[in-house]
């Protein structure tokens, strides 16, 4: 894995795919047994899980996105992820989103989840992009996305569902990136 200028935080490279799996699919489990609105239902298999994981990981293989990782306290278990998604239409190419911003239930107010944040900007920004766009569902990751300068620009009702089946409305935001 390589190492970001963020203490704390690493790039998976394709030779740690394999590696990093277990554990990214364990905090995607986590996160949508939680509540968490990221795109799956519960109850979520681990073949599923999986299988997205796979997925991102060879995205990320062909240059399409950046998944990043950020481990329990000094250098123990990956603890939280998230993903700059680089691959945007032709007439967006300044433009990344950050997607799947998860933090294990057990790490958790610890300050990961702004590591990560910071670290998914500076590596969008060594990849040329200059603005950045991410949704979330959850009034914690807004309070986050708020405190990191993030920009609140919609909110729509009963945009997805959470694991469980209720309707749970979607707030986008945006982040310009200095050059």
């Amino acid at each position: 894995m390589l190492t970001t200028d963020v203490p704390g935080v690493q790039r998976i490279e394709p030779h740690d795919a394999a590696v990093a799996l277990p554990a990214l699919a364990e905090i995607l489990l986590d996160c949508v047994a939680g509540g968490a609105s990221v795109g799956f239902m519960w109850p979520l298999s681990r073949e599923c899980a999986d299988a997205f994981w796979r997925g991102a990981l060879d995205s990320a293989a062909r240059g399409e996105r950046i998944v990043l990782v950020a481990r329990d306290g000094d250098g123990g278990a990956i603890a939280g992820t998230v993903q700059v998604i680089l691959a945007q239409p032709e007439n967006q190419p300044h433009r990344g989103d950050v997607a799947k911003m998860l933090v294990h239930r057990r790490a958790r107010r610890r300050g990961l989840g702004e590591l990560l944040m910071r670290a998914a900007e500076r590596e969008a920004q060594r990849a040329g992009k200059t603005l950045l766009v991410l949704d979330t569902a959850s009034a914690d990751a807004e309070r986050l996305y708020v405190r990191s300068g993030w920009v609140a620009c919609g909110c729509i009702p009963g945009y997805a569902l959470l694991p469980g089946g209720e309707p749970c409305a979607t707030t986008y935001y945006y982040k310009p990136l200095g050059r």
